[in-house]
């Protein structure tokens, strides 16, 4: 009987430019989310942290959900999400609504394993200098890696031998090279989400738990004359 592994999913939640209140509501609806998942049968596991001015509060948050439906449940909390409650820091203002955007992204490029028998060789003739044993002997190389689809020709040698290595050597190259370029990608896309929250209309308001003082019916009493 084959096992699957758990469905994982990463979601970055960030405060964007806000100011610090939106850190400070970040922390807040981290800490129900985490809540929630944890009803749900699904860890966490807070991969990144970038804090806020204040202790407590978090800029942004790159977080790790596992188990079965986390995508659905990352879904769930995707997009604008709003925490609404009085400003901590500041008691004359009016605003009760900070926003923090909140979106799943990629945290690492696959990399690309590579190996010798996924390469193609083929022997081949090539023109240009170097007399006519070059022309007449295939020492040319032409390599093909499979998986990726690059190819590199190398003919600077007179043995095939020699080409064959410096061929092997090019492909590993520029494979890393390629695999270096993706994590860069992947690394700028992830920056780019701090900058796309919208204030307004969001997907979740959450709100503060009342608190226990609040949920006592307040009796009134009436004075004996």
């Amino acid at each position: 009987m084959s096992v699957h592994p758990a469905e994982s999913v990463h979601l970055l939640l960030s405060a964007g430019r806000g100011p610090q209140e939106c850190a400070w509501a970040l922390a807040q609806l981290l800490h129900r989310l985490e809540a929630d998942a944890t009803q749900q049968n699904l860890e966490t596991h807070r991969a990144h942290i970038a804090p806020g001015d204040r202790p407590g509060t978090y800029r942004s948050v790159l977080i790790r959900i596992a188990g079965d439906d986390a995508e659905a449940f990352a879904a769930s909390w995707t997009g604008t999400l709003c925490w609404q409650a009085p400003s901590p820091y500041r008691v004359n203002t009016g605003r009760k609504n900070w926003y923090v955007i909140s979106q799943t992204c990629q945290v690492d490029a696959p990399r690309t394993t590579f190996a010798e028998g996924d390469v193609d060789i083929v022997a081949c003739r090539t023109g240009g200098p170097g007399g006519q044993h070059r022309n007449k002997a295939s020492t040319a190389v032409r390599a093909t890696h499979r998986p990726t689809g690059i190819v590199v020709v190398v003919d600077t040698e007179r043995q095939f031998s020699l080409n064959r290595r410096i061929a092997m050597r090019l492909l590993r190259e520029r494979i890393d090279h390629g695999d270096e370029a993706a994590e860069r990608a992947v690394t700028a896309a992830r920056w780019r989400i701090h900058d796309e929250l919208v204030r307004g209309d969001p997907t979740r308001v959450e709100r503060p738990e009342p608190s226990k003082q609040d949920l006592i019916p307040q009796v009134r009493t009436r004075r004996r004359r």
